[in-house]
C-alpha cells in the first residue's frame, strides 16, 4: 500500500527510516516562473501575502509532487523585523537588503513584538494556514535564519567577515548573542503555528569561514539553539562544507541539507548514521541547464549513495523548468537501490 506523502517524509525524517520509496522534500524554495503561472500567484506578493504564500508552497507539493510543503521564499524576512530596508524584487528577482543598520555593530534594537512584525506574521500566518489545509498530508517545512546569516544581514558579509578575519572576537560575539534569540523566538513559533521541520539557513560555508571559526564562534549557539526548540531542525549551509562536516554532527540538530559540492557518497559515509540527510541535485547546471534526464540521473545517484530525502541543494533558479523539478520525483518513485 502506498504510504502518505506525510508519513513517507517523516518517516525518513525521524533515524531515516525507510518509507515505501525515497522521499523527496524542499527545505528551500522550489519555486519557479512555471508554478507562478499555474497558480497565478508571483513575486513579490508571496513574499507579502500569507495566503498567497500558502498556496503557492501548496503548489510543489500538488502540481511538482513533493511529498512536502515550504512558504518562505527569501532569506529576508527576518532582517525586514530587524530594520534592513528590503527590495522585494518581482517575478524576476528574489528579494535583496538594501543597507545593514548595525554595520558599526552597535548594540540590536530586537523590537518586543518581533513575531508581529509584517515580515515574520506573513510567514507564521501562511505556516497556521498550511497546517489548517494539508497538515497530515505533506510535510510542512518552515525556515529560519541563523544567527550567523542574520549578522551577514545586519553589517553586511564582507564586513562582519573582516571583523572576523581580524580576530575582533568580543564584538563578533556581542553581535551573534544578541542575534540568537532572534532565530530561537522564530524557530518556536514556527512550530507553534503548526511547521513538523523547520529549515535553519546559517551560511557558514567553506568559502567564507574556516572550520575553526565555526567550531569556536558558531557551533556553540547551535547547539544552544538545538536544546532550546521545540522541534526538529534542518541545517542547511550553501557550498562545500566537506570539511566541517563532523562538527556539523555535533550540533544536535536533526538533519542537515547540503549541496551537491560536498558529495552525497562523502555525506552519507560521513555523519549519515547521525544526522538525516537531505540533497542533492545540483542547481545551477542540472537543474537550470540540463534536461530531465540529467536530473533523474543525478537524483538517482544520490538515492544509490543513501540520502534520505531528495531535493535540491538550495533555493532553484526562478527559470528552472518545471519538468526537471518533477523529474525528481520520477527518480525517487523508481523507489530504492538494492
Amino acid at each position: 500500500m502506498e504510504q502518505s506523502p506525510y508519513i513517507r517524509a517523516m518517516s525518513a525524517l525521524y533515524q531515516g527510516r525507510r518509507g515505501d520509496r525515497p522521499a523527496v522534500a524542499n527545505p528551500t524554495s522550489i519555486v519557479c516562473h512555471e508554478l507562478m503561472e499555474q497558480t497565478g500567484i508571483s513575486f513579490p506578493e508571496a513574499h507579502l501575502n500569507y495566503k498567497m504564500m500558502a498556496d503557492l508552497a501548496i503548489a510543489g507539493h500538488e502540481i511538482a509532487g513533493f511529498d512536502s510543503v515550504m512558504p518562505e521564499y527569501s532569506v529576508d524576512q527576518e532582517a525586514a523585523a530587524l530594520g534592513c530596508t528590503i527590495d522585494w524584487g518581482d517575478k524576476d528577482q528574489m528579494p535583496t537588503a538594501k543597507d545593514f543598520p548595525y554595520a558599526d555593530f552597535r548594540d540590536i534594537e530586537v523590537p518586543e513584538n518581533l513575531l508581529e512584525k509584517p515580515s515574520i506574521r506573513v510567514v507564521l500566518d501562511a505556516i497556521a494556514y498550511l497546517r489548517k489545509h494539508v497538515g497530515g498530508k505533506a510535510m510542512i517545512i518552515g525556515k529560519v535564519m541563523g544567527p550567523w546569516t542574520l549578522a551577514y544581514h545586519m553589517a553586511g558579509t564582507e564586513n562582519f567577515l573582516l571583523q572576523v578575519g581580524l580576530g575582533e572576537e568580543a564584538k563578533v560575539r556581542r553581535m551573534l548573542d544578541q542575534l540568537m534569540p532572534v532565530t530561537i523566538a522564530h524557530l518556536n513559533a514556527q512550530f507553534e503555528a503548526g511547521a513538523d521541520v523547520v529549515t535553519l539557513g546559517d551560511h557558514c560555508t567553506r568559502n567564507l569561514v574556516s572550520p575553526k571559526h565555526y567550531e569556536q564562534l558558531l557551533l556553540p549557539l547551535h547547539k544552544i539553539i538545538a536544546r532550546e526548540v521545540s522541534g526538529p531542525i534542518i541545517l542547511h549551509v550553501c557550498g562545500e562544507c566537506s570539511d566541517r562536516l563532523e562538527l556539523f554532527s555535533r550540533s544536535g540538530f536533526a538533519a542537515y541539507h547540503f549541496e551537491w559540492s560536498v558529495g552525497a557518497l562523502r555525506a552519507v559515509q560521513t555523519i549519515g548514521d547521525r544526522m538525516t540527510l537531505f540533497g542533492c541535485v545540483n542547481n545551477a547546471q542540472t537543474l537550470y541547464q540540463g534536461t530531465p534526464e540529467d536530473v533523474y540521473k543525478q537524483a538517482r545517484m544520490a538515492i544509490e549513495a543513501g540520502v534520505d530525502v531528495i531535493c535540491p541543494e538550495c533555493a532553484i533558479p526562478l527559470s528552472t523548468p518545471l519538468e526537471n523539478l518533477k523529474a525528481i520525483v520520477a527518480a525517487a518513485r523508481e523507489g530504492f537501490g538494492k
